[in-house]
């Protein structure tokens, strides 16, 4: 596709979150977590950007996650209004999670939405996330539930998804999928790895087992030392340590998603 360049129209702290998110969704993809154009992530701009106002950053409606670019993505104002000339329509319907996280969030940067089979086959399961493996125990330390109510695209339901979120990075949307939030782009993708692989843990762990009963959990005492263990892992960077990474493996891959 034939995309013009918004890098001489942005800023550069806005250009740097473009070619963050659209490495985002790349990423998002290349590790099987898409689902079709069906989910969503959304980007905060900074005060300093927007003046104050709330301008958030999300994919164009209809493009795959893997042919999503810096240029493409779509400047939106909370009611999901586009604030600038694109080709490109946005879902609104699908705006309705990411602003009512960020409505009560203003900690929270970026927001990452998944339909993935195991994190679904998880959040269908009664007792939600079991403490079996290293990558629960860290998703345990900051997570919360929100029951469903249908396709999520009446904007009532934000309070109750608000309520239910508290300051969780982690959110398991019951029968429906996975939910995380950020200080940065990088923290929110390296957050639903961390869920993705607790989940796809989760149900390899339970294929064929007599129940939960024949599992071994982590013993408790250690879920309340994780959030430190998490943070010695990364050097204290969270997301950042891992990021150059990820950055290096989409260049090596494809690097379009930085036009």
């Amino acid at each position: 596709m034939q995309i013009p360049s918004m890098k001489a129209l942005v800023t550069p702290e806005e250009w740097q979150l473009r070619r963050d998110l659209a490495a985002c969704y790349r990423l998002v993809a290349l590790y099987g977590m898409s689902d079709l154009v069906f989910t969503h992530i959304s980007a905060k701009l900074p005060a300093s950007v927007t003046g104050g106002e709330e301008h958030f950053l999300i994919n164009p409606y209809g493009l795959l996650f893997d042919e999503i670019t810096a240029s493409s993505l779509v400047k939106v104002d909370m009611a999901c209004n586009t604030l600038h000339d694109t080709p490109f329509p946005v879902n609104p319907a699908g705006f309705n999670i990411h602003s009512a996280v960020h409505a009560a969030r203003p900690d929270v940067t970026c927001v990452l939405h998944t339909h993935t089979r195991a994190g679904v086959a998880v959040s269908a399961q009664k007792a939600g996330v079991l403490p079996i493996s290293q990558q629960s125990t860290f998703v345990l330390a900051s997570l919360a539930y929100h029951d469903y109510e249908g396709v999520a695209f009446r904007p009532d339901e934000g309070p109750r998804l608000q309520a239910d979120l508290g300051q969780a990075n982690f959110l398991m949307l019951r029968n429906h999928g996975l939910l995380t939030c950020g200080a940065t782009i990088a923290d929110a993708f390296l957050a639903m790895y961390t869920f993705e692989s607790a989940c796809r843990i989760q149900v390899d762990a339970l294929a064929g087992q007599q129940g939960m009963d024949s599992l071994a959990p982590v013993n408790p005492a250690i879920l309340h030392g994780v959030a430190e263990a998490m943070r010695v892992q990364t050097g204290g960077l969270g997301g950042a340590f891992v990021w150059p990474t990820m950055l290096r493996r989409l260049d090596r891959l494809d690097a379009s998603y930085q036009d």
